[in-house]
Formats: C-alpha cells, sequence, structure tokens
C-alpha cells in the first residue's frame, strides 16, 4: 500500500501507492471511428437501427423509431440501402524518419515502445472533427506523424525532447485522441520528422495521500481509469467529461477542460495543484505542493490550454474529494425553452445547485425521444398515459417542450437541498417533474449518441457539435441567432432537404452558460461536402462571435478555430502569446502549429 509518514494533525499520514492499471481485454479501441471496437449503430435485418455490444444502456437494444425521425427531421426520403462505403485507410504518406533518429530512440525508449506501423501513424495524425474523420474514410491527410513512441515514465519523456533537440524532430503530445480542434492534424509544411508521443503508457496514480485529500496522477491515464482507481480507495476527482471514457488527463489540462460535474467539483483549472512539465529548456517540477500559493507569475499555468505547443504534462497533482453518499437522477420538462432557460438561470444564482443540470431544446428533445426502445407489455400503457397527461392535462406542446436532466450528489443532506431548490424554482417556470429514470437515461446518453456521428456519416450526413460561453442576458439571442445562420447557409447553397440544428445548455455559471451546437446535413450529390460543411460551421462561430459568445468554453483553439484569435484578441495578446512560444520553445521542438494566429500560418477563414 506504501510507506507511512509522519504529519497532518500530529497523527501518521498513510501514502497510498495504487497498483498498475489493469484493463477489460474488452476495451480495444477502434482506429477509423470513435469509441470502443465492440459498440456501433448499425441497421438490422429488420431495417431498424441498434446499437451493438453491452457497454451501454442503449446496447443491444433495436430503435425502430431513429430512422424514420431521421427522414423527417432532414425532410428527405433515406435509402440506408444506399451506403457511403469508407476507403479507410486512405492513403498514408510514408515515413520520414533516419537511422540516426531512429537509433537514438531506440536507445532511450526501447524497440516495443517505437511504431512505424501506417494505421497507427495515421490514427496519431487526427482527432474527432468531421473534417479528419471524413478524411480518413473519403480523402486522404496530407501529413501524418512519421512514427510513434509510447515512452514509460518522465526520465524516457526527457530523453524524448533532448532527442528531438539533437535531431531537429518535431514532437506531438498525444494523449486520448479525442480533440476536435484539428490540435493533431499535423502542419502540411512541415519538412522535419514528426514523432507522436503517445502517453498512455503513463497511466499510474503514483501516489494518494487522503488526509491531504490529493493524489498525483501521470499524463497519459484515462478518465475512467482514474475514476475506478479512486473509487477503490474511498475518494474521486469529480471531473467527467463526455470523453472521459477515452481522454487523459494530460488532454484535459492541455485543453483547459470541463466537465459535466463541474458545480460540484470545478474545473480543471480548479482542481490542479501541481503539474510537471518536460519542456525544450529543461524541466518545470517543485519541491512541494501546497493548497494555494502566491508566488508571482507561475510558469505551470501556462501549461493551462497550451494544446502541445510548450511541453509534455507528464504529471498532475490533483484534489480528491470523498465519494459522495448519495447520488440521485431526475428531470424535469417545461413547456418551451426561454421557461427552461430561466429556470436555469434562477438555479445558477441558487446557494445548492446539483451537481449537473442540463438543459435540451425541442429538436434535441424530439431526439432523444426516437432513441427510446420500443416498449412492451405494461409499458405501452404506461407510455400513453405519460403522453395524455402532459399534452393534454398540462397542456405541453410536444413542438415545444424542452428537457432538463440533473444529477445530484453529496450527502444525504446536501441533495434533500438541491432537490428542494429544483422542485421550487421549477414550479415557478412551469416545470413538471419527470422522473429519475428520465433523467439517469439521458445522463447515460450522452455517451452512447457519441457513435451515431460515424453512423450517419456511412449514409451521406455529416454531423458535428461544436459550443461556446455566453452571458446570460445573451443566451436566448445567441442560440436563436446561430440557428437562424445555419438555415441561411443551408439553404442559399441549395443543399438537399433541411440542415438538423439543435442546441442544449451544459453547464452554468452566476455569470452564463456553456451552449453546446449539433449541426448535420445530408450531402448526397454535393461536391466537396466536407469542406461545404466547414464553411458552414465557421459561419455558424462567426455568428457565435457576434453574438457575444466566446471562441471556445472548454474544446480549445487548435488549428480549427486559430484563424478567429484576432476577432477575440489585441495584438499585444497575440504577440504575448508568441513571445512566450519563442522564449520557452525557440527551436520549436513543439510544433504541432496550434493557436498561430498569423497570416501566414492560418488556412482562410
Amino acid at each position: 500500500m506504501g510507506k507511512l509518514e509522519v504529519g497532518g494533525l500530529g497523527r501518521e499520514t498513510e501514502r497510498i501507492v495504487p497498483g498498475p492499471v489493469t484493463r477489460s481485454t474488452g476495451d480495444e479501441e477502434s482506429l477509423d471511428v470513435w469509441g470502443f471496437r465492440d459498440t456501433a449503430f448499425r441497421v438490422n435485418a429488420r431495417g431498424n437501427v441498434e446499437l451493438t455490444g453491452d457497454r451501454y444502456a442503449l446496447s443491444g437494444k433495436e430503435l425502430p423509431d431513429l430512422l424514420p425521425w431521421v427522414c423527417r427531421t432532414l425532410g428527405l426520403d433515406i435509402d440506408v440501402r444506399e451506403v457511403h462505403a469508407s476507403r479507410y485507410p486512405t492513403a498514408v504518406p510514408a515515413s520520414r524518419v533516419s537511422g540516426e533518429l531512429l537509433e537514438e530512440l531506440q536507445k532511450h525508449l526501447g524497440d516495443d515502445a517505437i511504431s512505424l506501423d501506417p494505421k497507427l501513424r495515421l490514427r496519431h495524425g487526427h482527432g474527432h472533427t468531421q473534417q479528419e474523420m471524413y478524411a480518413i474514410k473519403y480523402e486522404r491527410l496530407e501529413r501524418v506523424p512519421d512514427l510513434v513512441v509510447f515512452p514509460a515514465d518522465e526520465d524516457q519523456v526527457t530523453a524524448l525532447v533532448e532527442v528531438a533537440s539533437r535531431h531537429d524532430a518535431c514532437l506531438i503530445p498525444y494523449g486520448g485522441g479525442t480533440n476536435v480542434t484539428e490540435a493533431l492534424r499535423c502542419p502540411v509544411g512541415e519538412e522535419r520528422t514528426i514523432v507522436s508521443v503517445d502517453m498512455r503508457r503513463m497511466n499510474r496514480i503514483l501516489w494518494i495521500e487522503p488526509t491531504n485529500r490529493m493524489a498525483r496522477i501521470e499524463a497519459g491515464a484515462v478518465g475512467r481509469d482514474i475514476a475506478l482507481q479512486l473509487e477503490s480507495f474511498g475518494f474521486s476527482i469529480g471531473h467527467e467529461p463526455d470523453s472521459v471514457e477515452l481522454s487523459t488527463l494530460g488532454g484535459w489540462i492541455a485543453t483547459h477542460a470541463s466537465g459535466m460535474k463541474k458545480n460540484r467539483y470545478g474545473n480543471i483549472e480548479d482542481l490542479v495543484l501541481d503539474v510537471n512539465v518536460v519542456t525544450g529548456r529543461g524541466k518545470l517540477t517543485r519541491a512541494a505542493v501546497a493548497p494555494r500559493e502566491s508566488i508571482g507569475a507561475d510558469p505551470r499555468r501556462w501549461m493551462l490550454g497550451s494544446e502541445g505547443t510548450l511541453g509534455i504534462v507528464t504529471s498532475a497533482v490533483l484534489k480528491l474529494f470523498p465519494l459522495p453518499e448519495v447520488q440521485r437522477y431526475d428531470s424535469v420538462i417545461f413547456p418551451s425553452f426561454a421557461e427552461g432557460v430561466e429556470f436555469m438561470y434562477e438555479i445558477a444564482q441558487a446557494e445548492t445547485l446539483p451537481a449537473s443540470v442540463r438543459l435540451v431544446d425541442n429538436a434535441q428533445f424530439q431526439f432523444g425521444q426516437a432513441l427510446k426502445p420500443r416498449p412492451g407489455g405494461w409499458r405501452i400503457a404506461k407510455g400513453k398515459l405519460e403522453r395524455w397527461f402532459v399534452t393534454r392535462v398540462r397542456g405541453f406542446d410536444p413542438d415545444a417542450m424542452v428537457a432538463c436532466t440533473l444529477l445530484f450528489e453529496g450527502t444525504a443532506r446536501d441533495v434533500k437541498a438541491q432537490e428542494r431548490t429544483v422542485r421550487r424554482v421549477a414550479s415557478r417556470h412551469g416545470g413538471m417533474l419527470a422522473g429519475s429514470e428520465n433523467g439517469e437515461r439521458g445522463y447515460q446518453l450522452t455517451f452512447g449518441i457519441a457513435y451515431i456521428r460515424d453512423f450517419v456519416m456511412n449514409h451521406y450526413i455529416l454531423g458535428e457539435s461544436f459550443e461556446t460561453s455566453v452571458p446570460w442576458s445573451q443566451v436566448s439571442s445567441l442560440c436563436a441567432n446561430v440557428k437562424r445562420r445555419l438555415h441561411e447557409e443551408h439553404q442559399k447553397r441549395g443543399l438537399p432537404g433541411k440542415p438538423f440544428v439543435t442546441c442544449r445548455i451544459t453547464q452554468i455559471y452566476p455569470t452564463g452558460v456553456c451552449v453546446y451546437f449539433y449541426f448535420a446535413y445530408y450531402h448526397k450529390g454535393v461536391d466537396h461536402p466536407s469542406e461545404v460543411y466547414a464553411e458552414m460551421e465557421r459561419a455558424a462561430r462567426d455568428e457565435i462571435l457576434r453574438s457575444g459568445g466566446s471562441l471556445s468554453h472548454h474544446h480549445g483553439v487548435g488549428k480549427l478555430r486559430q484563424s478567429f484569435l484576432p476577432d477575440i484578441l489585441s495584438p499585444a495578446a497575440l504577440e504575448w502569446t508568441r513571445a512566450v512560444k519563442r522564449a520557452i520553445d525557440p527551436q520549436n521542438i513543439f510544433g504541432c502549429g496550434n493557436q498561430q494566429s498569423s497570416n501566414e500560418d492560418t488556412s482562410e477563414r
């Protein structure tokens, strides 16, 4: 378990050293689509959609309403027998590695920590934007890493950076590969050898200090593994992004991430107490970790949101929280999005907040209904009675109503107080409690529906999500403006059918919210459909900025959004960022090219 050290409240304090992470043999990840290999949406012999595997609540369920709903929403009669067959893997550029560099890497890392496999190199050259996923199936990536390395500890990362400096190589850190900002996409003009540094062998919780409620965790640790290991010792970090099953601690720090339960536990910047980083000028480390410090400018904080441009995070110390005594779900339906927003505003000002509270608009509410398996037995009668009560007795319009899902965590007293607040505020805004079953289902749907994007891509539908944050006074106008702009962009291009445009509020603050948008369109017969999608997404981002929204809430900038940086930062701020990069990484060892804002480094908007 570890050694006992004297300290902390005058008593012995145990430092726990957990064992290595153990993985299930069924946890292999896909190379060409989102998620795990055992899970995918498909059309069965009866012409209905089902989700394979047994990993999620939807798994193994037949969803007969989904395809009809898709056709109605897009205004098209889509024949699912027409498949846009993937050509994955599309052509992979040849590797450019000198014998001298390879020999020195083998010396420091070992043969089993280096791969030249084309499919692995391809996977490490992209994240999960629709443009990247379309490219690996139907086009090609012009540049990918020349090799992939798997360091096992901080010493190996240090040696790797030193080797890259001597051989003038470019390093791009790789965590879970889940980013949606093209942060992993290699600069096409990069002539140096590009080395993808896959951190996932560095996946251990190095120590836990129960009395001090902190733990040092390696940067390659995946969210689901962190949660399971800490749970076995009675703790949690409470950080749960939508990608928690696949994303890593280092990725959370590098992208300035947020999680579903941030109301209770905070965002990543609220959880991190210390960061170890290997840079081109040496290691950033500290002798001790304190609850808070005032030590002037702190170089470690520069790593939050650095997106692989300044160095490689190797480990971090995070706050720990005891596992909640009680965890409960709930849901509320409202007659309209406006009333739901008013509810969210009042909840955000309350003293006792749910750990998570999310509001979906009507289009997304109907999407959730289409993802329900067809009920049988007594559930048929129950469903009809519920619909009759909601629409006839309460008078909710099915084409306007929205839903809010909630997660309560804490002591029994905490949770009761949270529930009382929700019920009181909901009643003031025309809300109707819809039950814990719907709340839990809505919460868990987040993980299952992530697989839909790749499924519909097989049937000529391109879709993606993007997010922003916005002050309360501009929430409703921003949502309306972005939806209107996307409909206009779709119409003026004469594209088939209708677009699918929807939004949800996923995080709340006293000052505003995070809004997620989802946009999809049918593209059969459209030339260069991925580029057309990108044009419309950029138009939506332009509208977001015009309507008072931020460039990003938690996805980051990468290369996808870097051309907007001059719109939101002053010339002095942009130069400050460039100056930091030049000072810390004068050789541009970490040459991923993210967040570059000069005209010569960005694509046209």
